[in-house]
């Protein structure tokens, strides 16, 4: 019995294209042709094609599957590894996205930060973003405790302020965020005291990183209304030291 391509495709259950891929990989070869010059398969290529089929429903690369005969155990062992380290970062992305939907947060919301998102403003996500990819896990805990101990959050008279603001406004602000940062600077003086304590990557790239960062998300009045706030809650601290 011989078959057509189409018609082998039809009883191994896939397509003529996947057919033609295994050829292309070298793990099915290439049949002799008729007279016609059409493709002739037989009973072995099917067998083939089938054995094929099932490495690949394991999971098994095609460029393994050429020469898989001896050490197959070790081969199908890679693989499983490869699965259970696929399987853990889908469950991690699945609890990923039922934080980002329990929180009604904004899907880009770092994560851990989902159940805070509603107090952070683009520039703290994308700020804490780069601590995500800076601090260890005790930094990070330590910012999601400054932001949910913030009884402020974002300020949108803050997030609008032009780089041209005034003084007074400059100032106002930095007086009604200072008691805000003193607290932060209470609990977690490291902040304050050296902001890579807690990098896992250390580095003179990394901390120019980190304060570019805080740089460029915020224009110049921002910038300075932060540097105020800081400086006061710095007085603060020490009077009441």
């Amino acid at each position: 019995m011989a078959w057509s391509t189409s018609e082998l495709a039809k009883l191994a259950g896939t397509t003529v294209n996947t057919i033609r891929h295994y050829h292309r990989s070298g793990v099915l070869e290439e049949p002799d042709r008729r007279h016609n010059g059409y493709k002739q398969y037989e009973m072995p290529d099917l067998i083939r094609l089938l054995r094929v089929r099932r490495l690949v429903e394991l999971g098994v690369p095609l460029s393994r599957i050429k020469n898989l005969t001896a050490g197959a155990d070790e081969t199908l062992r890679q693989v499983d590894d490869d699965h259970a380290a696929a399987i853990e970062r889908l469950e991690k992305a699945r609890q990923g996205i039922a934080a980002i939907l329990s929180a009604n947060a904004p899907p880009d919301t770092p994560p851990g930060f989902e159940a805070v998102a509603d107090r952070l403003s683009e520039a703290d996500r994308s700020l804490i973003h780069m601590y995500t990819r800076i601090y260890d896990k005790q930094g990070l805990a330590d910012v999601l405790s400054a932001v949910e101990n913030d009884d402020e959050g974002a300020d949108p008279e803050f997030e609008a302020l032009p780089p041209d603001a005034d003084e007074a406004t400059r100032q106002r602000l930095a007086e009604k965020f200072a008691p805000s940062v003193a607290r932060t600077l209470r609990a977690h003086p490291w902040m304050d005291d050296d902001p890579m304590a807690h990098a896992a990557k250390g580095g003179d790239v990394t901390r120019q990183a980190l304060l570019d960062a805080v740089r460029e998300l915020h224009n110049e009045a921002q910038n300075d209304v932060l540097r105020r706030a800081k400086q006061l809650a710095r007085e603060q601290l020490r009077a009441q030291s």
